[in-house]
Protein backbone atom coordinates (compact mmCIF):
# COMPACT_ATOMS: atom_id res chain seq x y z
CA UNK A 1 0.00 0.00 0.00
CA UNK A 2 1.33 3.41 -0.89
CA UNK A 3 0.35 5.93 1.75
CA UNK A 4 0.85 8.82 -0.73
CA UNK A 5 -1.58 7.60 -3.42
CA UNK A 6 -4.28 5.02 -2.71
CA UNK A 7 -5.58 2.81 -5.52
CA UNK A 8 -9.37 2.57 -5.37
CA UNK A 9 -12.04 0.19 -6.60
CA UNK A 10 -15.72 1.17 -6.79
CA UNK A 11 -18.42 -1.51 -6.46
CA UNK A 12 -22.05 -0.46 -6.87
CA UNK A 13 -24.86 -2.00 -8.93
CA UNK A 14 -26.03 1.49 -9.98
CA UNK A 15 -23.88 2.79 -12.87
CA UNK A 16 -24.79 6.40 -12.07
CA UNK A 17 -23.63 6.00 -8.48
CA UNK A 18 -20.41 4.41 -9.74
CA UNK A 19 -19.76 7.44 -11.94
CA UNK A 20 -20.38 9.85 -9.04
CA UNK A 21 -17.76 8.10 -6.91
CA UNK A 22 -15.30 7.83 -9.81
CA UNK A 23 -15.65 11.58 -10.39
CA UNK A 24 -14.89 12.17 -6.71
CA UNK A 25 -11.82 9.91 -6.92
CA UNK A 26 -10.56 11.70 -10.03
CA UNK A 27 -10.84 15.03 -8.22
CA UNK A 28 -8.85 13.84 -5.21
CA UNK A 29 -5.06 14.08 -5.70
CA UNK A 30 -4.14 11.24 -3.32
CA UNK A 31 -6.57 8.75 -4.88
CA UNK A 32 -6.40 6.90 -8.16
CA UNK A 33 -9.14 4.78 -9.73
CA UNK A 34 -8.15 1.15 -10.36
CA UNK A 35 -11.55 0.26 -11.82
CA UNK A 36 -15.22 -0.31 -11.03
CA UNK A 37 -17.80 -3.10 -10.99
CA UNK A 38 -21.58 -3.18 -11.01
CA UNK A 39 -21.57 -6.94 -10.38
CA UNK A 40 -20.47 -7.76 -6.80
CA UNK A 41 -19.62 -11.37 -7.66
CA UNK A 42 -17.19 -10.24 -10.35
CA UNK A 43 -15.78 -7.64 -7.97
CA UNK A 44 -15.16 -10.24 -5.26
CA UNK A 45 -13.22 -12.40 -7.72
CA UNK A 46 -11.18 -9.45 -8.95
CA UNK A 47 -10.24 -8.44 -5.40
CA UNK A 48 -8.82 -11.90 -4.76
CA UNK A 49 -6.35 -11.57 -7.63
CA UNK A 50 -5.82 -7.81 -7.91
CA UNK A 51 -5.83 -6.18 -4.47
CA UNK A 52 -6.36 -2.45 -4.10
CA UNK A 53 -5.72 -0.04 -1.23
CA UNK A 54 -9.25 1.31 -0.81
CA UNK A 55 -12.67 -0.09 -1.68
CA UNK A 56 -15.78 2.08 -2.08
CA UNK A 57 -18.52 -0.49 -1.60
CA UNK A 58 -22.28 -0.21 -1.97
CA UNK A 59 -24.22 -2.15 0.68
CA UNK A 60 -27.53 -2.84 -1.07
CA UNK A 61 -26.86 -4.91 -4.18
CA UNK A 62 -28.57 -7.92 -5.79
CA UNK A 63 -26.87 -11.34 -5.78
CA UNK A 64 -24.55 -10.29 -2.98
CA UNK A 65 -24.72 -7.38 -0.56
CA UNK A 66 -21.67 -5.30 0.21
CA UNK A 67 -21.47 -6.85 3.68
CA UNK A 68 -21.62 -10.34 2.16
CA UNK A 69 -18.89 -9.40 -0.31
CA UNK A 70 -16.68 -8.27 2.56
CA UNK A 71 -17.17 -11.62 4.27
CA UNK A 72 -15.81 -13.42 1.20
CA UNK A 73 -12.52 -11.50 1.33
CA UNK A 74 -9.83 -13.13 3.41
CA UNK A 75 -7.74 -9.96 3.38
CA UNK A 76 -9.98 -6.96 2.65
CA UNK A 77 -8.49 -3.55 1.83
CA UNK A 78 -9.53 -0.35 3.58
CA UNK A 79 -13.27 0.01 3.01
CA UNK A 80 -15.71 2.90 2.77
CA UNK A 81 -19.30 1.67 2.66
CA UNK A 82 -21.87 3.51 0.55
CA UNK A 83 -25.51 3.09 1.54
CA UNK A 84 -28.97 4.47 0.98
CA UNK A 85 -29.72 4.21 4.69
CA UNK A 86 -28.04 5.10 7.98
CA UNK A 87 -29.24 1.77 9.38
CA UNK A 88 -25.98 0.07 8.38
CA UNK A 89 -23.81 2.06 10.77
CA UNK A 90 -23.63 -0.81 13.27
CA UNK A 91 -22.61 -3.32 10.61
CA UNK A 92 -20.03 -0.84 9.34
CA UNK A 93 -18.55 -0.66 12.84
CA UNK A 94 -18.51 -4.46 13.13
CA UNK A 95 -16.44 -4.73 9.96
CA UNK A 96 -14.04 -1.97 11.02
CA UNK A 97 -14.62 0.04 7.86
CA UNK A 98 -13.01 3.44 7.53
CA UNK A 99 -16.30 5.30 7.07
CA UNK A 100 -19.72 5.02 5.48
CA UNK A 101 -21.37 7.44 3.10
CA UNK A 102 -25.10 7.92 2.66
CA UNK A 103 -26.40 8.51 -0.86
CA UNK A 104 -26.51 10.92 -2.57
CA UNK A 105 -22.77 11.28 -2.00
CA UNK A 106 -21.44 14.84 -1.88
CA UNK A 107 -17.80 15.56 -2.63
CA UNK A 108 -17.26 17.26 0.73
CA UNK A 109 -18.41 14.19 2.65
CA UNK A 110 -16.51 11.92 0.26
CA UNK A 111 -13.31 13.88 0.90
CA UNK A 112 -13.69 13.45 4.66
CA UNK A 113 -13.90 9.67 4.23
CA UNK A 114 -10.96 9.64 1.81
CA UNK A 115 -8.80 11.62 4.23
CA UNK A 116 -9.63 9.14 6.99
CA UNK A 117 -8.50 6.33 4.72
CA UNK A 118 -5.25 8.12 3.87
CA UNK A 119 -4.50 8.75 7.55
CA UNK A 120 -5.16 5.09 8.37
CA UNK A 121 -2.93 3.96 5.49
CA UNK A 122 -0.14 6.23 6.69
CA UNK A 123 -0.42 4.90 10.26
CA UNK A 124 -0.29 1.33 9.00
CA UNK A 125 2.68 2.11 6.77
CA UNK A 126 4.71 3.80 9.52
CA UNK A 127 3.86 1.21 12.16
CA UNK A 128 4.25 -1.80 9.94
CA UNK A 129 7.89 -1.39 8.96
CA UNK A 130 9.17 -1.46 12.54
CA UNK A 131 8.77 -5.19 13.16
CA UNK A 132 11.50 -6.27 10.75
CA UNK A 133 14.96 -5.51 12.09
CA UNK A 134 17.52 -3.54 10.10
CA UNK A 135 20.05 -5.94 8.62
CA UNK A 136 23.60 -5.28 7.44
CA UNK A 137 24.39 -5.56 3.73
CA UNK A 138 25.15 -9.14 2.68
CA UNK A 139 23.58 -10.52 5.87
CA UNK A 140 22.23 -14.05 5.58
CA UNK A 141 19.37 -13.54 8.03
CA UNK A 142 17.24 -11.01 9.87
CA UNK A 143 15.02 -10.99 12.93
CA UNK A 144 11.28 -10.39 12.77
CA UNK A 145 8.92 -9.64 15.61
CA UNK A 146 6.26 -12.33 16.03
CA UNK A 147 3.89 -11.55 18.90
CA UNK A 148 6.30 -10.49 21.65
CA UNK A 149 9.46 -12.26 20.58
CA UNK A 150 12.12 -11.84 17.93
CA UNK A 151 12.42 -14.78 15.54
CA UNK A 152 15.41 -15.38 13.31
CA UNK A 153 14.64 -15.74 9.60
CA UNK A 154 17.31 -17.06 7.24
CA UNK A 155 16.77 -15.44 3.84
CA UNK A 156 17.61 -18.58 1.89
CA UNK A 157 14.84 -20.45 3.71
CA UNK A 158 12.12 -17.95 2.75
CA UNK A 159 9.95 -19.13 -0.15
CA UNK A 160 7.74 -16.07 -0.45
CA UNK A 161 6.12 -13.24 1.49
CA UNK A 162 2.41 -12.48 1.21
CA UNK A 163 0.64 -9.29 2.27
CA UNK A 164 -2.45 -9.96 4.38
CA UNK A 165 -4.14 -6.75 5.46
CA UNK A 166 -1.95 -5.07 8.08
CA UNK A 167 0.33 -8.10 8.26
CA UNK A 168 2.69 -10.11 6.09
CA UNK A 169 3.06 -13.88 6.11
CA UNK A 170 6.66 -14.99 5.71
CA UNK A 171 6.61 -18.53 4.35
CA UNK A 172 9.74 -20.61 4.90
CA UNK A 173 10.43 -24.28 4.35
CA UNK A 174 9.64 -24.94 8.00
CA UNK A 175 7.09 -22.39 9.14
CA UNK A 176 4.70 -19.51 8.47
CA UNK A 177 5.48 -16.34 10.41
CA UNK A 178 2.82 -13.66 10.81
CA UNK A 179 4.44 -10.25 11.18
CA UNK A 180 2.83 -6.84 11.60
CA UNK A 181 4.52 -5.09 8.68
CA UNK A 182 4.10 -3.68 5.21
CA UNK A 183 5.46 -5.00 1.93
CA UNK A 184 7.56 -1.85 1.71
CA UNK A 185 9.15 -2.80 5.02
CA UNK A 186 9.96 -6.25 3.68
CA UNK A 187 11.43 -4.84 0.47
CA UNK A 188 13.67 -2.52 2.44
CA UNK A 189 15.04 -5.25 4.73
CA UNK A 190 15.14 -8.33 2.47
CA UNK A 191 18.06 -8.44 -0.03
CA UNK A 192 17.05 -7.48 -3.58
CA UNK A 193 19.67 -9.89 -4.90
CA UNK A 194 17.53 -12.76 -3.63
CA UNK A 195 13.95 -11.43 -3.63
CA UNK A 196 11.72 -9.89 -6.28
CA UNK A 197 8.37 -8.15 -5.95
CA UNK A 198 5.95 -9.90 -8.32
CA UNK A 199 2.61 -8.49 -7.19
CA UNK A 200 1.18 -5.92 -4.82
CA UNK A 201 0.71 -8.79 -2.39
CA UNK A 202 3.70 -11.05 -3.08
CA UNK A 203 7.48 -11.02 -2.85
CA UNK A 204 9.23 -14.24 -3.83
CA UNK A 205 12.65 -15.79 -3.42
CA UNK A 206 13.98 -16.19 -6.98
CA UNK A 207 15.79 -19.39 -6.00
CA UNK A 208 12.46 -21.09 -5.26
CA UNK A 209 10.65 -20.15 -8.49
CA UNK A 210 9.80 -23.35 -10.34
CA UNK A 211 7.85 -22.05 -13.35
CA UNK A 212 6.10 -19.07 -14.92
CA UNK A 213 3.01 -19.63 -17.06
CA UNK A 214 0.16 -17.25 -18.00
CA UNK A 215 1.32 -14.61 -15.50
CA UNK A 216 1.34 -17.18 -12.69
CA UNK A 217 4.48 -18.24 -10.84
CA UNK A 218 4.87 -21.62 -9.21
CA UNK A 219 6.83 -21.42 -5.97
CA UNK A 220 7.15 -24.65 -4.02
CA UNK A 221 3.89 -25.80 -5.61
CA UNK A 222 1.96 -22.60 -4.80
CA UNK A 223 0.47 -20.54 -7.61
CA UNK A 224 1.35 -16.85 -7.22
CA UNK A 225 0.00 -14.15 -9.57
CA UNK A 226 2.38 -11.77 -11.33
CA UNK A 227 0.99 -8.24 -11.54
CA UNK A 228 1.23 -6.52 -14.90
CA UNK A 229 3.34 -3.68 -13.51
CA UNK A 230 5.87 -6.16 -12.10
CA UNK A 231 6.05 -8.52 -15.09
CA UNK A 232 9.01 -6.85 -16.79
CA UNK A 233 11.13 -6.99 -13.64
CA UNK A 234 10.21 -10.62 -13.09
CA UNK A 235 11.13 -11.55 -16.66
CA UNK A 236 14.47 -9.78 -16.34
CA UNK A 237 15.24 -11.71 -13.18
CA UNK A 238 14.22 -15.03 -14.73
CA UNK A 239 16.39 -14.39 -17.78
CA UNK A 240 19.43 -14.27 -15.51
CA UNK A 241 19.12 -17.97 -14.68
Amino acid sequence: MSASVLSCLVVDDDPMSVQVVLNCINNTPFLTAAGSYTNPVEAAEALRTQPVDLLFLDVEMPLMSGIELLRTLQHPPLVVLITSSKDYAVQAFEHAVVDYLVKPVSYGRFLQAAQKALEMAERQSSAGADNIEDTPANAAFTFVKVDNKLVRVTFADVRYVEALGDYVHIITGQSKLIVYSTMKGVEEKFPSSLFVRVHRSFIVNVNHIQALEDNMLTVEGKQIPVGQTYLRDVMQRLNKF
